[in-house]
């Protein structure tokens, strides 16, 4: 039996690049919302083949991957008596962005291994949908200079680049004084310098508002995905780096700002629910109902701003640093951050040290002003090894 999708001409053909993440299960509640306007074509998992079994059999895609090839078979049993096609590792992911009935590939793997997928979908003429920073961290000028010639749009799934993206629309770019970053200050935000010397891993994944990976959770506590959130925002937006500001907004309601040079600013709130940009990604340029929370403005009782501290938070800094040498620097700085944040994960590294380690990597990687993709590859096969190299020092 063939799956018949004759029938769902109307409907936007979605793949969800790591489906089994927090951003890929939230972004299957949306389609749950909407199965009327979306139909799940491919569903993609990087080592959770039990969940990735369990949402293959619930959304019928027509194409399954497995990252992992060790899982293959596992997978493959036990979708065999479904009409899904089932593929495995790393080039079968890139391979499966380009079929042609995709209308929507959803980025949300973790890191490094979302770019050479997300640039096969820009060149296949997907509209991208973006919840992996690192794509855009690591090749910016790249990406968007794709896009560009091919005409792709990238939608923001990040809640602050949602934000922004809806606070410009309509806008003259010109017309753009300041972007405001708010950042909610994660679980540390009041902690002392010398607190964060003995912040455990369990500590740190306890986010005060949000729900998300462990990977990102720990960003979050350290800064480093606000980090990452500034150099996305520069690609993303067309802006100078000394345009971005980041805000501390423990209540995590407005999820962004901009400044305009006349003076007034625009902000995008609501409730700290990853499911509400990635509806409107999936949505835009319409606007669709959804029965997700509503902020309760009485309740919260009142918005407060602060200052990013750079100076507990090193990562911040970083970051700013990374942008403003630009090439192949910011490739550096998120290679060293996913060694760090595995360290962390893993006891094998401190809180504070994951910045020591950042920084002395980037000083030590081999700087390229103007990098190729391979140069990419390079640079993060490199650091990785000197990131590893100090860890285990």
């Amino acid at each position: 039996m063939m799956i018949n999708r004759q029938n769902e001409v109307n409907k936007r053909q979605i793949a969800i690049l790591g489906s089994t993440g927090s951003i890929g299960t939230q972004a299957l509640q949306v389609i749950d919302e909407h199965e009327e306007m979306f139909d799940v074509y491919a569903l993609t998992a990087n080592n959770n083949s039990k969940l990735l079994i369990e949402q293959a059999r619930k959304y019928n895609p027509e194409v399954v991957v497995i990252a992992n090839e060790s899982k293959y078979a596992e997978v493959k049993e036990a979708l065999a008596d479904l009409p899904i096609k089932v593929f495995a590792g790393a080039d079968s992911l890139c391979e499966m962005v380009e079929m042609e009935p995709i209308d929507v590939v959803l980025a949300s793997l973790v890191g490094y291994a979302g770019l050479r997928p997300m640039m096969n979908a820009i060149r296949a003429r997907k509209t991208i949908a973006l919840a992996n920073k690192e794509t855009l961290v690591v090749a910016g000028e790249i990406v968007t200079s794709l896009a560009n010639e091919y005409r792709v749009p990238i939608l923001p799934v990040d809640s602050e680049h949602s934000a922004i993206f809806q606070c410009l629309m309509g806008e003259p770019h010109q017309s753009v004084e300041k972007i405001l970053l708010t950042a909610s200050g994660g679980p540390f935000r009041t902690w002392t310098k010398e607190q964060l010397q003995q912040a455990t891993c369990e500590q740190a994944l306890r986010h005060p508002n949000w729900n998300m990976g462990a990977k990102v959770t720990i960003d979050s506590a350290s800064m480093m995905n606000k980090g990452f959130e500034v150099i996305e925002a520069k690609w993303l937006f067309g802006v100078v780096p000394s345009k971005i500001k980041v805000l501390v907004h423990p209540q995590s309601v407005i999820h962004s700002m901009v400044q305009f040079a006349d003076g007034s600013v625009k902000a995008q709130l609501g409730v700290p629910d990853m499911r509400l940009p990635i509806q409107f990604a999936f949505s835009y340029p319409d606007r669709w109902e959804s029965s997700f929370p509503r902020v309760d403005f009485a309740a919260v009782g009142s918005l407060t701003f602060e200052d990013a501290d750079t100076n507990r938070f090193r990562n911040l800094a970083l970051a700013y640093e990374a942008l403003k040498q630009g090439g192949n620097m910011p490739c550096a700085l998120n290679a060293a951050n996913e060694v760090c944040v595995d360290a962390f994960l893993h006891h094998r590294v401190g809180f504070l040290q994951m910045s020591d380690v950042i920084a002395e990597s980037m000083q030590r990687a081999n700087f390229i002003k103007t990098p190729t993709y391979d140069d990419y590859v390079a640079t993060d096969k490199e650091v990785r090894a000197i990131a590893q190299g100090l860890i285990q020092s």
